[in-house]
């Protein structure tokens, strides 16, 4: 064997070794699950109340918005998301949020997670006009007994009928 075959094998036998400590590394690194969710919700009578004339609305459009903080051993980053999703047949939205290496769950809003729901389209001509809350403003964060795992769940948004219907709902 030549000495540069010879560099050429030592070379890729530490470059395996190098490979294989990293990914050992990395599996042993708990990234966060994260999951956002809200529901929709047409307000029949324009309470701003889910009332027993209300339904949960489907294919309606709602834009999220999250900020995370990710810390590393070196340096503090904000991760944004921004994304679009439409409402379900039970009128709920979800994101699910890919692990980002230095994202922690948490359950304190101080840490500087944070997740915000709007209204961008109705997907009903009887229940179109946002109801007095477009954006969501409070969320519950849910950290499950499992490690890392975190549910953003926002309060509901609304959408209402453009007149109210009084025998349905009464003045």
């Amino acid at each position: 064997m030549t000495t540069t075959t010879a560099a050429t094998h030592v070379l890729l036998v530490v470059s395996c070794c190098f490979l294989w400590l990293s990914l050992s590394a990395a599996a042993k690194v708990s990234n966060s699950h994260i999951t956002v969710m809200g529901m929709v919700y047409c307000d029949i009578c324009s309470n701003n109340s889910f009332s027993r004339h209300s339904y949960f609305m489907p294919g309606v459009e709602v834009k999220i918005d999250c900020t995370f903080k990710a810390m590393s051993t070196r340096t503090a980053e904000l991760v944004s998301v921004s994304v679009n999703r439409t409402t379900n047949r039970y009128g709920v939205y979800r994101l699910e949020i890919p692990s980002v290496d230095g994202i922690e769950c948490a359950a304190e809003k101080a840490v500087g997670n944070s997740c915000r729901a709007s209204l961008i389209g109705s997907s009903s001509s009887s229940c179109n006009v946002p109801g007095s809350t477009r954006t969501t403003t409070d969320e519950i964060t849910i950290k499950a007994k499992q490690a890392n795992t975190c549910i953003y769940s926002l309060t509901a948004l609304n959408f209402r009928p453009t007149k109210k219907n009084v025998a349905l709902c009464g003045n």
